[in-house]
């Protein structure tokens, strides 16, 4: 088996025990991640092995096993430019810690040669540093881009340097990467797919007593506070967590609908407008992530609000507050976005890269579901 399903599906499974049952209908997840996207019309594909996979059998993947993946492969000298598109994003902190810590204590490279930058969001300012990596002569590049719709470019010269690139967390479009494929560029992508994230905030709310509908007039009146809406996973997640509700046969009325661009004070603002705009009639809050999510949970309880009782709140990205207010009641539900098995299988995949190996052009990680019953579990974990 190649290194990085063995470490995905490790990651992914000591991350957490899954002890949760599927809400309203849905799937749950699994510690093998899919090696093709699915298809823009396709829902998100449902599995069920990881019920039966625990912490105790992640563990099992031990350093030996590591070793023996990567042969004799020397990471001693190999240097890796890394740019993220903005060092003051939540997910991306935790992301790009665990992408040094698993590359240097796991994999053998020396931390003088990994080289992380900050995009800033500004494609320019990265565009810049992409540049400044290729001129270097780095050994690999894993790019989290500012705008995925600059991959082509980025990839072209990645491709005339001979630099392979490993593309994380922002998706480049499905025909940029069966370009990959069909030229046998040495590109992909390791992500998840957030129709998944987004079904899975849609079943959070239909696992709720009343499916939504908290005051009984037959629908789910609900606000939505995007990210960066020319963001893919901004578009999934706002629309398939709608989706899984209509889908249920549940009737849905939407109030009010902002970018956030993924930002805990515009969350918080946007919130506490759509409050003052319509009052009692939102039943359900969604946000397209959990900083997001954080400032809105700040604006429903200025407004005298109570998250479950009177009102839903759901995110994506399980960050260690958020996930500490699901238990605590104070959200209805979040997502995790394994920031752990991502930044493992694009090291991983990096060193396949450097090996000569084959790549599938498209590397997905399963999200999973965070409810008060896994809430403790999760919460252990990412402690």
């Amino acid at each position: 088996m190649k290194l990085f399903k063995k470490v995905m599906a490790a990651g992914l499974a000591s991350t957490m025990v899954l002890s949760m049952a599927a809400c309203g209908g849905g799937s749950t997840e699994t510690t093998a991640a899919p090696e093709t996207t699915v298809a823009a019309t396709e829902a998100p594909v449902e599995t069920t092995a990881a019920e039966e996979t625990t912490a105790s059998e992640a563990a099992e993947t031990t350093a030996e096993e590591v070793a023996e993946a990567t042969g004799d492969f020397d990471a001693s000298n190999v240097t890796v430019g890394i740019s993220i598109y903005k060092f003051d994003d939540n997910f991306m902190t935790l992301y790009r810690t665990e992408l040094e810590r698993y590359l240097t204590e796991d994999l053998g490279f020396k931390k003088e040669n990994i080289t992380i930058q900050d995009g800033k969001g500004d494609q320019a300012e990265q565009s810049n540093q992409i540049d400044n990596f290729i001129t270097s002569g780095v050994d690999v590049l894993i790019l989290n881009l500012v705008q995925a719709s600059s991959a082509p470019q980025i990839t072209d010269k990645c491709n005339a340097a001979g630099i392979p690139v490993v593309y994380i967390n922002r998706e480049p479009d499905a025909e940029e990467e069966k370009r990959w494929e069909s030229e046998g560029i040495k590109a992909t992508y390791v992500g998840c797919d957030a129709r998944q994230s987004g079904t899975f905030q849609g079943e959070e709310i239909l696992a709720t007593s009343n499916k939504g509908d908290i005051n009984g007039d037959g629908k789910v009146s609900y606000i939505m506070i995007q990210g960066d809406p020319e963001n893919v996973d901004a578009q999934y997640r706002t629309e398939f967590s709608v989706k899984a509700l209509t889908d249920a046969g549940v009737e849905v009325e939407e109030l009010f609908m902002q970018r956030g661009d993924w930002d805990q004070a515009k969350g918080q603002q946007l919130t506490q407008d759509a409050l003052t705009l319509h009052g009692e009639d939102i039943e359900v809050v969604f946000c397209n992530n959990d900083a997001m999510a954080l400032g809105a949970l700040q604006a429903i309880e200025a407004a005298g609000r109570k998250v479950n009782e009177d009102i839903y709140l759901v995110g994506v990205d399980a960050l260690t507050e958020a996930v500490q207010n699901v238990l605590d009641g104070k959200m209805t539900g979040t997502v995790f976005n394994d920031h752990i098995a991502q930044a493992k299988s694009a090291a991983d995949i990096a060193v396949q890269f450097l090996q000569g190996e084959d790549v599938a052009a498209v590397n997905m990680v399963d999200y999973t579901k965070v409810t008060t019953e896994n809430a403790q579990e999760v919460l252990d974990a990412l402690k």
